[in-house]
């Protein structure tokens, strides 16, 4: 019998989900490199519970996976899916409002016990009750069946059943009309160390393959954009791209990197991805904690290397007051935090933005400092080594506020030559003790054009200077109790971030009108973005112009300092509304900043914004 499935021919949304023992994750993010390795564009949303192991069976302990991918630019992983592949009845009970009216649902039947429907809080069968309007239900009793394909194995019946997440994976896989080659070599790659489990592996997906092709479902095919095939792309995540964006950054600057973290979700995985580079210039400590994390980055950048440290908001409230110490010294440090939803320990796996208040004003003492943000997960990679560019040419701390859903959602990337990057030129003091300069006093708080001083690492000859805490001298950096030099280096500081504005391309703005065509309340509405938000932003406001809406989409980049030229976006518009998942902080800073009337849309339900959500908002707003 074949079972028809929706016709598309430009993208689609799958989403798989199971317990956190069903290796969903697993086959989610190898789905993902094949859409990329075949010529899409890809957009990805692991949505995992924060419990090391919840009880098997229950929807604590649902894991989930959602992609979207397409032939033409995608810019968020879908709203709802058309595919869902539940392996439980928590799955499906925890997960079933995400598929779409009328969208396909493949279970494992096998599963779906009365213990099971038990645990997941049913009292009958839901698969019963769904009606083909709701859903196409495809029942596969995978269990069973994988059994079957390895029943001449010695292997044991729970090791079998283990790589049921394989045989749905072979499943969507024929649906989609995918070539399983690459899957099959990556699986003898990475179970070469345990023959056993690559036969059982490879068997199972090859189950569920011949299954679906046995069964005739017959899915649109998603084809390949034209691409240059001398640029190959991979996939990757927001914290795998900030972790190779440090790596380039301190080789574009010549420098060590070392990176001082105390681990934290969902910052973590930078410290694990860094930890296993094996190059000299490379080093990574795992700190007892978060203050000596920050610190022992402090201690490095003081002896002439990048130093970094990465969070999450409450390691980043544990390392204000160090972070403060690092804008007295005027050192580079740069500090990532990986933002998710709060106050305190809150939801430690579910995305938030609700730490710029803190990135900006959370020190004591007036300790200005610029403040970047990522849009995407590959852009994490040029993002932080703007970051490093800023930290190491202007002589100061700079904090990158990434978030969950960058860090652990993926897309199609494209590694750079770096030698066609712009260099990071640091700006080291010289020895005194030489030549001309052998009578110079040096002073290591003299500045040039831009308000930099000199670094000046441990062993210059005659650069000994002063450093610590308690404020400086601003001819000598001598320890100062003077109130006007007090105010002439608090003065100095603050001014020495603002100029960054100058030197950075800090937004990017899209409108029914050019932006240098702007007049004063020429637009309807203008959406303001910054940090993940962008892609479900960018996505409504372009079919808004499309459908001839004078509206506009002005995204934040550098959030501190604000760039030049967003006063008069901002007031070209009659209204302004900031998406964000926050209660309005960048709002607040808006109008606080451009006395322009901004409303804040909201979101606080650990998850990114969906592309229904702005589209509503844009349709009740102008229409």
């Amino acid at each position: 019998m074949t079972t028809a499935l929706p016709q598309r021919d430009d993208s689609a949304v799958v989403r798989f989900c199971g317990d956190s023992g069903d290796g969903i994750q697993l086959v989610g993010n190898r789905f993902s490199h094949e859409a990329v390795r075949s010529g899409n564009d890809v957009a990805t949303f692991p949505d995992f519970p924060a419990e090391i192991r919840a009880p098997a069976g229950s929807t604590a302990g649902v894991s989930a996976f959602q992609l979207q991918f397409g032939t033409d630019r995608v810019y968020t992983h879908g709203d709802q899916a058309d595919v869902l592949v539940a392996m439980n009845p928590a799955a499906l009970k925890t997960n079933f409002a995400r598929l779409k009216d009328g969208g396909v649902l493949i279970v494992d039947s096998d599963a779906f016990t009365r213990k099971a429907l038990a645990q997941a809080k049913y009292d009958d069968d839901p698969l019963k009750a769904i009606n083909a309007s709701r859903a196409r239900v495809i029942p596969i009793s995978m269990s069973a069946l994988i059994l079957e394909a390895m029943r001449e194995s010695d292997a044991k019946r729970r090791d079998i059943l283990r790589s049921r997440n394989f045989f749905a994976l072979g499943v969507v896989y024929f649906m989609f009309g995918r070539d399983c080659d690459d899957i099959i070599e990556w699986i003898n790659t990475k179970f070469v160390s345990d023959p056993l489990a690559m036969t059982i592996n490879r068997q199972a997906f090859m189950t569920g393959y011949a299954y679906a092709e046995t069964l005739e479902l017959i899915a649109w095919k998603v084809p390949a954009a034209v691409q240059d095939n001398s640029t190959p792309q991979r996939t990757i995540t927001g914290n795998e791209a900030l972790s190779l964006g440090l790596i380039a950054a301190a080789r574009l600057a010549d420098l060590d990197l070392v990176f001082g973290c105390y681990p934290i979700t969902p910052a973590s995985d930078i410290l694990h991805s860094l930890a296993r580079e094996r190059d000299d210039d490379i080093v990574t400590f795992q700190a007892e904690d978060e203050i000596a994390a920050i610190t022992s980055a402090i201690g490095a950048s003081y002896a002439g290397a990048l130093g970094v440290t990465a969070t999450s908001g409450p390691g980043m409230a544990l390392k204000s007051e160090a972070l403060g110490l690092a804008v007295s010294l005027e050192l580079p440090l740069v500090v990532i935090n990986v933002q998710r939803a709060g106050p305190s320990t809150g939801m430690p796996t579910r995305t938030e933005q609700s730490d710029l208040d803190m990135a900006l004003f959370g020190r004591s003492g007036e300790a200005p400092l610029p403040v970047i943000a990522p849009r995407s997960p590959a852009d994490c990679f040029h993002a932080v080594i703007e970051a490093a560019r800023i930290a190491i040419e202007r002589m100061t701390p700079v904090i990158l506020l990434s978030d969950a859903a960058l860090a652990n959602g993926a897309e199609p990337w494209c590694p750079p030559d770096l030698a066609a990057l712009q260099p990071i030129r640091p700006g080291f003091a010289k020895s005194q003790l030489n030549g001309e300069n052998n009578n110079t006093a040096f002073h290591p708080y003299a500045r040039d054009d831009r308000l930099v001083r000199p670094w000046a690492i441990p062993g210059t000859e005659g650069a000994q200077h002063c450093i610590g805490g308690l404020e400086k001298s601003a001819i000598d950096g001598a320890i100062s109790y003077d109130g006007d030099n007090h105010q002439v280096m608090t003065d100095m500081r603050l001014d020495k971030i603002n100029r960054i504005r100058h030197d950075v391309r800090s937004f990017d703005f899209l409108g029914h009108q050019n932006e240098k065509d702007l007049t004063a309340r020429c637009g309807q509405l203008l959406l303001v973005s910054w940090g993940s938000t962008f892609g479900a932003v960018r996505r409504a406001v372009l079919e808004a112009i499309n459908r001839r809406l004078a509206i506009g989409h002005l995204h934040l980049s550098w959030l501190n300092p604000l760039g030049e030229g967003i006063e008069r976006i901002l007031n070209s518009f009659e209204k302004v509304i900031v998406p964000e998942h926050n209660q309005g902080q960048m709002t607040r800073r808006l109008r606080c900043e451009y006395l322009v009337d901004a409303k804040v849309l909201p979101l606080m339900k650990g998850r990114p914004f969906s592309h229904a959500e702005i589209t509503s908002t844009i349709r009740s707003t102008i229409g």
